[in-house]
């Protein structure tokens, strides 16, 4: 077909093929594909792309909040069009793109949500299998496929290296002595769940703790709030955790009003003691 008769439908696989395939990790992939035969084909697909304006990236954000989609989904759809349509420049499909500014919806940005320590104690508590993979990602802040990929054979004296991760990073994470001592007792996979199976880990942890907003990622939130309440830098907690920009790591400082003012304070005492000096 002319490229003058491209149509979004036939665009979007080739840009799943040749871009997204090698920039973005399994879940990427499998999002962008996804987001593609969801929303973009149905609303988007008959449309010829060199023919595409920002009225239609409009009315295609108008479309999917229609659908009832959260503002954090409209903007992950929103910045995979973006994508496409930058991808294609630089192919020369098309000749600029024609995404409007100030069309992404505006996220509020959500505190993540810890667990209690109550709630820890009884997480840790639980019976094994489930109380070992509990008190791991509250001890590591791994995310859970992370988790599920770890080893035996990744502990290196004090630490668990953690090689396949979002990033791509290699990264290694301090194994407090207790866990460290409890890992070294195992053998092969750490974790005897399957990586694409968070959500029936979650129920079963729900159903045997009591705890109604269990969920994997909370023991990453956890671990994090922890640290910093401890007094842990925000530079090393952006390590551990693998981010790759502190602004990702710098939510969990703003979580604890308690621990704004202990820092407040701390500041005041020393300025204060300057001052008598």
């Amino acid at each position: 077909m002319n490229a003058l008769e491209e149509r979004v439908q036939e665009v979007a696989p080739v840009w799943l093929a040749r871009s997204v395939a090698v920039a973005r990790n399994a879940k990427g992939r499998a999002l962008a594909a996804t987001r593609v035969e969801y929303y973009l084909v149905p609303l988007l697909g008959h449309r010829p792309l060199r023919g595409l304006s920002g009225d239609d990236v409009r009315g295609y954000r108008l479309a999917l909040e229609d659908r009832g989609l959260s503002p954090q989904t409209v903007a992950h759809v929103l910045s995979d069009l973006r994508a496409l349509l930058l991808w294609a420049v630089a192919e020369g499909r098309l000749a600029r793109s024609p995404f409007p500014r100030r069309v992404l919806p505006r996220v509020a940005e959500r505190a993540p949500a810890g667990l209690l320590p109550l709630e820890v104690g009884i997480l840790e508590s639980l019976p094994d299998p489930w109380g070992f993979v509990l008190r791991l990602l509250l001890g590591t802040g791994l995310r859970w496929g992370e988790a599920c990929r770890a080893r035996a054979e990744h502990v290196r004296g004090e630490w668990l290296e953690v090689a396949v991760t979002k990033s791509g990073r290699l990264r290694r994470v301090p194994l407090r002595a207790a866990l460290l001592a409890e890992v070294r007792t195992r053998t092969g996979a750490l974790v005897p769940f399957a990586a694409n199976s968070p959500g029936s880990f979650a129920r079963t942890v729900r159903r045997k703790s009591g705890i109604a907003g269990f969920h994997p990622h909370r023991c990453r939130h956890t671990f994090a709030m922890e640290w910093l309440a401890a007094g842990g830098s925000l530079p090393v907690l952006q390590e551990l955790l693998g981010h790759q920009e502190l602004s990702t790591t710098m939510r969990y400082a703003r979580v604890s009003a308690d621990l704004v003012l202990r820092e407040a304070a701390r500041v005041e005492d020393v300025r204060a003691a300057r001052a008598r000096g």
